[in-house]
């Protein structure tokens, strides 16, 4: 079974230096129909202006990924970490017992554009810390990339959760494959381009959950980037 999402659906706030759209109940955003899916509870896609950011604040109990599609984004931590994350990048926040941090666009000028993801951890109270990887276009092209998981394997961030996260660059007119194990749910995310999942028309920004299926036929309509989550 396959439920889509379409980006239109999806919660919406205009602040004047950010700009984000809800795929779950956020924030001032509710939607008891999208509270989360299995243990993804948020993604968040954001822009936010030139010289603007999120000033410190708090989180915990959250594995916390975030991703950027354009611009370059700038944290600093409560730890004393700090860095930029650009296109191709990703964090991984374990908030664990609690980590204030800031998120601020690198640029005076130009806007950054980001995803927020947060899974629920499999237990709470966890050690907060941070790790962030750079997946290169050519690792992703015409497949799906595990940028995330459990075990970190093949050179993936982990995760605290038995779910899987996938980056995938598809060209148009390809088409990439996914198995889900009896059991599993997956969720797909579209960030660039069109595709058709398992005949389901899909644009950007638009979402599906995904029950009871075995396999999932990803074709690129237009040149297609997209995020899979592999969740129990």
């Amino acid at each position: 079974m396959i439920v889509l999402r379409r980006a239109e659906e999806r919660g919406h706030a205009d602040y004047g230096w950010l700009d984000t759209h809800y795929t779950f109940s956020f924030s001032d955003y509710y939607d008891p129909r999208f509270m989360g899916f299995r243990d993804l509870r948020v993604i968040n896609e954001d822009y936010v202006a030139g010289g603007e950011g999120f000033p410190t604040h708090g989180h915990r109990d959250m594995e916390i990924l975030t991703c950027v599609v354009e611009g370059a984004l700038e944290h600093r931590d409560s730890t004393g970490g700090n860095g930029v994350i650009r296109p191709g990048e990703w964090q991984r926040m374990t908030a664990g017992t609690g980590v204030r941090h800031s998120e601020f666009n690198a640029s005076e000028t130009e806007r950054v554009h980001l995803l927020q993801i947060w899974i629920l951890p499999e237990k709470e109270n966890l050690t907060p810390g941070y790790e962030q990887k750079f997946f290169a276009p050519e690792e992703k092209q015409g497949k799906l990339r595990l940028v995330a998981s459990p075990d970190a394997r093949d050179g993936s961030l982990k995760i605290n959760q038995n779910a899987a996260v996938y980056n995938g660059i598809i060209p148009a007119g390809e088409t990439v494959e996914h198995r889900l194990e009896k059991g599993r749910y997956a969720w797909l995310q579209i960030i660039k381009g069109a595709v058709d999942l398992n005949g389901n028309r899909m644009k950007v920004g638009d979402g599906a959950a995904v029950s009871e299926e075995e396999i999932l036929m990803i074709k690129a309509d237009a040149e297609s980037e997209v995020l899979l989550f592999d969740l129990a």
